[in-house]
């Protein structure tokens, strides 16, 4: 398993799900997670993807804290399980 599976896993259940995970580039603005995943009922979450085991770096942490400070749902994904309880959290 690395981050391109997990990655693909995300992008399909999201899409089984009935939601959209988009690839997120934001020029200027670095450290923001990969991916901006919106489900039904206005509900989104961010998705920094990562290999399993690896950390985010020092600017990711920033960043998440800074998106969650704003309300938003911040997902570290480093596994196929990790998908799945995102996938619980968003869609109960």
């Amino acid at each position: 398993m690395n981050e391109a599976s997990i990655e693909k896993r995300l992008k399909m259940k999201v899409k089984q799900e009935g939601g959209l995970a988009l690839k997120l580039v934001s020029p200027g603005f670095a450290g923001v997670p990969d991916r901006l995943v919106l489900f039904n009922g206005s509900k989104i979450a961010f998705v920094e993807l990562k290999a399993p085991a690896k950390k985010l770096r020092a600017l990711q942490r920033k960043r998440k804290k800074q998106l969650e400070a704003l309300g938003f749902k911040v997902f570290k994904i480093g596994s196929y399980e990790a998908v799945d309880r995102m996938l619980e959290e968003m869609n109960p």
